[in-house]
C-alpha cells in the first residue's frame, strides 16, 4: 500500500529517528508499504521519516551499473538500525534530489565508498560496502534517519540559490498537505 510522504518543512523529516527494538509483522508490513511507495514516486531510495514515522530503517533499490556505463535493475535493499562504520576520503560529488523535496535538485559531495552495519528483513546483522551511486543513496537515507537533508549537503550561493524553490515546496506541498 502507497504511503503519503512527507514534504520539506515538516517536523518529522529534521528529527534523530529511533531504533527498531523487535522486528515484528508491523515493521515488516511498513517495509512493504515502503517499497510500494518508493516504486510508485520513482524512487531510488525511502526513509521511515519520508513517511511520517520516527524509525531507523531505510531502503534502497539503486540501479547498477554495468562495464558500459548503462544502468540495469538494482537489488532491493533494507536497512534496520543502520550504522555508517567506514567511509573513503575518496569523494565523488552527483546531482541529488529527494521524494520529500520534489523539483529540487542540487550537487551533493559526499563519500566514493562507504561500509554499512545494518539489520536486514530477517533481523539478521550484515555487514556491507557500496560505491559511486549506491554510497550516495545510502549515505542519503542515512542522513534522513538522523534528521537531516540533503540540502544541508550544500554550501554557499549553491544553497542560497535553492531557498526560494525550497519555500515554494514548502508551500505547495507541506502546506497543502497539513491543512487536509
Amino acid at each position: 500500500m502507497e504511503l503519503p510522504l512527507s514534504y520539506y518543512g515538516d517536523p518529522v523529516l529534521r528529527k534523530k529517528c529511533q531504533p527498531v527494538d523487535e522486528i515484528t509483522d508491523e515493521i515488516k508490513k511498513l517495509v512493504e508499504d515502503m517499497v510500494d511507495t518508493m516504486e510508485a514516486n520513482n524512487g531510488i531510495g525511502l526513509a521511515a521519516p519520508q513517511v511520517g514515522l520516527e524509525h531507523r530503517i531505510f531502503i534502497t533499490y539503486v540501479p547498477l551499473q554495468d562495464e558500459e556505463g548503462e544502468y540495469g535493475t538494482g537489488q532491493l535493499r533494507v536497512f534496520i538500525n543502520p550504522e555508517i562504520i567506514e567511509f573513503s576520503e575518496e569523494q565523488t560529488e552527483m546531482n541529488e534530489g529527494c521524494l520529500s523535496i520534489p523539483t529540487v535538485h542540487g550537487e551533493v559531495v559526499r563519500p566514493f565508498r562507504v561500509k554499512v552495519q545494518a539489520l536486514n528483513l530477517e533481523g539478521n546483522e550484515f555487514v556491507e560496502e557500496f560505491t559511486g551511486l549506491e554510497a550516495h543513496c545510502v549515505l542519503h537515507e542515512n542522513d534522513h534517519i538522523n534528521g537531516v537533508l540533503f540540502v544541508d549537503r550544500i554550501r554557499g550561493k549553491e544553497r542560497k540559490a535553492l531557498d526560494a524553490q525550497l519555500r515554494k515546496v514548502k508551500n505547495d506541498y507541506y502546506s497543502r498537505r497539513k491543512k487536509k
